[in-house]
């Protein structure tokens, strides 16, 4: 459900004095050292790096994590879910996380799946450490506060990704740059951004997937393969011996693999969920257009799962979430035909 005009800012006046919380995890904007930098900030330590606050209201941090991004884990983001949740149950207003951004796109996304609340929940980090020379932490830090805050405006939009100063949907955000301060992008472009400390949302998705009341004690063992030319099938096997709980094929173009890794991923379907994405990271897998050998046609056919317009990194996200919850094979196609079967309209 969206939460539109009048409901959103009913919503919003009600939790006016309410707290924002800032649930730190670690990651570029927490890190500080003299030759390499390691996670060493706590919340706190974040918020007095940003000035004027007072006119966002109360404000609390309160400590999860202190590890670089690289080491969280989809298990650390259940629980991360758990507590958001137990916040909002006491009766705070919106949430922010502040993490590293190796896998923020990964735990927005899984945060967008198992939450299924209408109070602003906005993940945000920093590409340039706090000795960095034009850091970004602190600017993205009040961004996320600011959109955190303002329910009236941000409520019901599933949880945002706040970074250079645009405001993402969980459901298309993606890092796309090593270094640079404008890495996070959507394919469907930002919802809007933040000017003059007020958010501004120019398109609100029309449609939202969680997995809410459906969640998972724990993440499933899920591989995430990505196809090269050439590939035969000794990683798909390896994938099927090492005995993990799904696969994610990450193919060529629309959903294509060489003929060669064909009867691996048709036996492995036969066993476990495997679940059919493009490397591209943009567009849907298609599923009527190609017949070959390896082509989306045949493989579908062998009982894949196509994606829909997820890529890899997501699609594995949704599926460990899904096998950690213990959906049944005709739960997981559900889900993921609701995907297929999206088209990503904005209001």
């Amino acid at each position: 459900m969206t939460v539109h005009g009048d409901q959103r800012r009913k919503v919003a006046a009600l939790d006016q004095a309410a707290e924002v919380l800032l649930i730190s995890l670690g990651g570029t904007i927490a890190m500080r050292g003299e030759h390499a930098v390691v996670p060493d900030l706590d919340g706190d330590d974040l918020l007095r790096s940003v000035p004027s606050l007072t006119s966002l209201g109360p404000i609390r941090a309160v400590p999860f994590r202190n590890v670089p991004g690289a080491q969280l884990g989809i298990d650390d983001v259940i629980d991360l879910a758990a507590e958001i949740r137990a916040a909002f149950q006491r009766g705070t207003r919106g949430v922010v996380v502040s993490q590293g951004t190796d896998t923020l796109e990964e735990t927005a996304f899984a945060l967008d799946l198992l939450l299924d609340e209408q109070r602003p929940v906005v993940i945000t980090g920093a590409m340039r450490h706090p000795a960095e020379a034009g850091a970004d932490g602190p600017a993205n830090l009040a961004d996320a506060l600011t959109v955190a805050a303002a329910g009236e405006v941000s409520g019901g939009l599933g949880v945002l990704v706040v970074l250079g100063g645009e405001i993402h949907s969980a459901q298309f955000v993606r890092k796309t740059h090593t270094v640079s301060p404008a890495a996070f992008v959507s394919v469907t472009g930002p919802l809007g951004w933040i000017t003059e400390r007020r958010p501004v949302i120019l398109t609100r998705p029309a449609r939202r997937f969680t997995l809410s009341p459906l969640t998972a004690p724990k993440a499933a063992s899920v591989a995430l393969l990505t196809v090269g030319i050439g590939d035969d099938d000794r990683l798909v096997t390896a994938a099927r011996d090492l005995g993990f709980d799904g696969l994610v094929i990450a193919a060529l173009g629309a959903g294509h693999v060489p003929a060669d890794l064909v009867d691996a991923l048709s036996e492995l379907a036969s066993v476990c969920p495997v679940v059919l994405c493009s490397r591209t990271g943009r567009g849907p897998v298609l599923e009527h257009t190609y017949g070959f050998p390896g082509s989306e046609q045949d493989l579908l056919g062998r009982g894949l799962i196509s994606a829909g317009y997820l890529d890899g990194p997501k699609a594995r996200v949704a599926l460990s979430l899904l096998i950690g919850a213990s959906a049944d094979q005709v739960a997981i196609k559900q889900f993921f035909g609701s995907l297929s079967d999206y088209t990503p309209v904005f209001e």
